[in-house]
């Protein structure tokens, strides 16, 4: 498509993107809460260790480590409307036929090979359907919407890992359904939502690219790939950066899993004890909005006083809060609104320190392919931040015990000192 009818395709949708952005988003968090949260907590219930549920659940966070890898396939073969459309169709069948693996004597293993195939989809859906944003809208209905991208994005959390698993505790506690059961109407309703998604889609997406049928060529985008490599390893400071995109969310990374395993496990066990419908409740709805305002006041600072000058005021609100953890596993309470106040106050100051990272990462990118650097950048923070310390932060509370753990990770949060004082950030906008 030339660009003449590229810019009447969006002078003739940038007034429709109120019908298709908010949902969209939508369709972004809903499989990836299924993955990365929901599927602890049932598999919580279903009997397995920290240790096990943090292995299995950390290996299915590989697809947004490397969907760099095959991002070049998106730009080549179809368009992004057509891959957004195959990839929710895709994840509401497998959403929808993790509930029937549940009953059998191999649940875990299917259930964990279909989680991983919702993985790789959902990574595939966030490469198109953030392409598909940047061609779909001209620049200023882009400013316009990230907004309500985010916000949306936000809610959709909220859905999954508050309302559906508020519901699951509501269908076991008062309609008397067994966990297999209710977990299996959890699933067929996350698929159903996910089919609906994409019908929806299938009549909103505005038709913005021509269909492409280019055949993949390996080598070119490998090599691509290898200029892309070069433009980041010729980056300024580079190994204090890549020091702090590895390593700045490590003592977060820890947290991630283990605090939905501390707030649902029995007093027996050292947890809170809190019921489904008090954790979709408390760390679901209240925790994932004190997450959504932390963003936007951090990028409010951010934007009004410069990331220098804020950097280490929200680094403090990232790592400080961290400590309502340790007062909670040694002084432990079934008082709601004192859990409540304590995930809330942490999740706030993680959306105020997460803000100035992500700046920091968008600084780190600017200037040649600085799409393509922003992307490995986000598969380091990923892989250093949130799948290597969620894979062994079970083992680590499994022999420590929750109090110690929390202990530990208040004490790697010197690590994140560390790293934010060696680097280096130059003049800014």
């Amino acid at each position: 498509m030339n660009d003449k009818q590229t810019s009447i395709n969006r002078q003739e949708n940038k007034k429709q993107g109120y019908w298709w952005i908010p949902t969209l988003y939508l369709g972004e968090a809903l499989p990836f809460s299924a993955v990365m949260l929901i599927s602890v907590i049932m598999f919580k219930e279903f009997g397995l260790t920290d240790g096990e549920i943090t292995v299995y659940t950390g290996w299915l966070g590989l697809p947004w480590v490397i969907k760099p890898l095959w991002s070049p396939l998106i730009d080549n073969l179809h368009t992004k409307r057509w891959w957004i459309l195959t990839m929710q169709f895709t994840m509401g069948v497998a959403l929808a036929l993790v509930s029937f693996t549940l009953p059998s004597p191999l649940w875990l293993q299917s259930s964990l090979a279909l989680f991983m195939i919702i993985a790789f989809a959902s990574a595939t859906h966030d490469i198109s359907a953030d392409g598909f944003y940047i061609i779909g809208l001209p620049p200023r209905q882009q400013e316009l919407y990230v907004g309500v991208r985010n916000t949306f994005y936000r809610i959709g959390m909220v859905v999954g890992q508050g309302g559906l698993v508020m519901l699951c505790g509501w269908l076991q506690t008062d309609a008397g359904m067994s966990r297999q059961l209710s977990w299996g109407v959890i699933f067929i309703i996350l698929g159903l939502l996910m089919a609906l998604l994409a019908t929806y889609h299938l009549f909103t997406l505005p038709l913005v690219e021509t269909s492409r049928h280019d055949k993949f060529r390996l080598k070119q985008q490998a090599l691509e790939f290898w200029e892309t490599l070069k433009v980041f390893g010729t980056k300024p400071h580079l190994v204090t950066a890549l020091l702090f995109i590895l390593l700045f969310r490590l003592p977060e990374g820890l947290l991630t899993k283990i605090v939905p395993l501390f707030l649902t496990r029995s007093a027996e066990e050292g947890g809170l004890a809190l019921s489904n419908e008090h954790f979709g409740l408390i760390y679901g709805t209240l925790g994932v909005v004190g997450l959504l305002l932390g963003g936007i006041v951090g990028g409010w600072a951010v934007s009004r006083w410069g990331l220098k000058r804020c950097l280490w005021p929200l680094v403090l609100c990232i790592t400080l809060p961290d400590i309502v953890y340790v007062y909670l596993s040694y002084l432990p309470t079934d008082n709601l609104w004192t859990i409540g106040t304590c995930v809330c106050i942490e999740q706030l100051g993680y959306g105020l320190g997460f803000a100035a990272y992500t700046l920091y990462l968008v600084t780190f990118s600017r200037g040649e392919r600085s799409t393509a650097v922003f992307s490995i950048c986000t598969a380091g923070q990923y892989l250093g931040g949130v799948m290597l310390p969620g894979m062994v932060s079970g083992l680590i509370s499994q022999n420590t015990g929750y109090p110690t753990f929390f202990v530990i990770v208040m004490i790697l949060c010197l690590v994140t000192f560390a790293v934010t004082a060696m680097v280096k950030i130059d003049g800014e906008n």
